[in-house]
């Protein structure tokens, strides 16, 4: 069985600013077209189908002529909802739909419930896990404590099992939305830390024959049977060097597995540049990211006039600029955004806790720490999918 496996698509989500309504729509034409071209037998979109809870109608209806596009080929997909996105709301009419071939998995309790498909050499078990917020899923799995892991491997549990009752030499492929060890992150993923731990191990889905993730939005291998496809845009400048695409996989009789890579379009590059204004503004060799979507970074010890304008001249496509004065670190004149880069809230904090005390948090402080996180970002996430 041939399976077209993406994910992220972020329908609604702009770069910088830039409407990205019309790449989106390439894309989803990009892969009707590869879904026809290519012989996919199964489509699989691993999460994050909208940008957010309450999508824009303009990216609704780009949804809606998906779901069209991909029923008029006759070729079952499968997706789940990811942390973007409202299960609710993705979920409604998923009875429906699915007469269509399109099967919507947004319940964390179907969990050990495939959409079942066949091919000459038998049947293939697809399971869908949804986005599981661990905070709202705790119950459902029976998970005292609630972290990615436990909630994660609770339903896998329930996938094995089901699996176990299904003739002998069922294939199986499920569909997750999470961050497991060993991935590469961008910028441009919501923090889904719970506990101090976002990550979960790839051995949590262990006995199945592939797992199409979702979540991370560069196309990575963790081992040969669980991939992420990424994003098939851009949605940050930390994904200037992605190679945006798709993993088109093939299942055998026996369950093994074969992967290609398919690449999506590409609306415009991307490209990161660093320096004084007036070298970048003379560099023969940024001609090749003149008509770049860029992100510059002065370096000028002196903040020039106009530099958004004067780069522009030359780069047209500048959409974010940057100060990063070349001094030492312990110069006073440190801006607060550099010394706070790349530190975590729950780090953040326990080094304010040692400003204003002397001493750092003791271990039972970092743990209330971390607990208030962890419940402030939940109750964001229980807001959002109650709107």
């Amino acid at each position: 069985m041939r399976l077209l496996h993406t994910s992220d698509w972020h329908l609604g989500r702009a770069f910088h600013r830039v409407n990205m309504l019309g790449a989106q729509a390439g894309f989803i034409g990009h892969l009707v077209a590869t879904v026809r071209e290519r012989g996919v037998d199964a489509v699989v979109v691993s999460g994050d189908v909208y940008d957010r809870a309450v999508p824009p109608l303009a990216a609704v209806e780009l949804f809606d002529d998906a779901l069209h596009r991909l029923a008029d080929l006759g070729v079952p997909t499968v997706m789940i909802s990811g942390n973007h996105d409202s299960a609710r709301r993705l979920g409604v009419g998923a009875g429906l739909i699915g007469r269509a071939g399109i099967h919507l998995r947004t319940e964390p309790s179907a969990c050990g419930t495939p959409v079942v498909l066949r091919d000459d050499s038998g049947d293939v078990a697809f399971y869908g896990l949804p986005y599981l917020e661990p905070a709202l899923v705790k119950d459902e799995f029976g998970v005292e404590k609630p972290g990615h892991e436990a909630v994660l491997a609770a339903a896998m549990d329930r996938v094995r099992a089901d699996l176990a009752t299904r003739p002998r030499g069922t294939r199986s492929v499920v569909l997750a939305h999470a961050f497991v060890t060993g991935g590469q992150a961008s910028d441009s993923e919501r923090d889904i830390t719970i506990g101090g731990v976002a990550a979960v191990p790839a051995g949590v889905f262990d006995g199945v024959d592939y797992a199409a993730l979702g979540h991370l939005h560069g196309c990575q291998t963790i081992t040969e049977r669980v991939r992420y496809s990424g994003s098939p845009l851009p949605y940050s400048f930390s994904e200037a060097d992605h190679r945006k695409s798709m993993w088109l996989v093939d299942l055998d009789a026996e369950g093994a597995v074969t992967a290609e890579r398919v690449d999506c379009p590409v609306p415009r590059a991307l490209a990161r540049i660093r320096g004084t204004l007036e070298e970048l503004l003379a560099d023969p060799g940024l001609t090749r990211h003149e008509e770049a979507w860029i992100e510059a970074t002065l370096t000028d010890a002196v903040r020039p006039a106009d530099p958004m304008a004067r780069l522009a001249e030359r780069f047209p496509h500048t959409l974010s600029l940057a100060f990063a004065p070349e001094r030492a670190p312990e110069d006073p004149d440190v801006s607060y955004a550099q010394r706070l880069a790349g530190r975590s809230d729950q780090e953040i904090a326990e080094d304010f806790v040692a400003h204003v005390r002397g001493a750092g948090p003791d271990a039972h402080e970092q743990g209330v720490l971390r607990d208030a996180f962890d419940a402030v970002r939940a109750d964001e996430t229980v807001r959002e999918v109650a709107r």
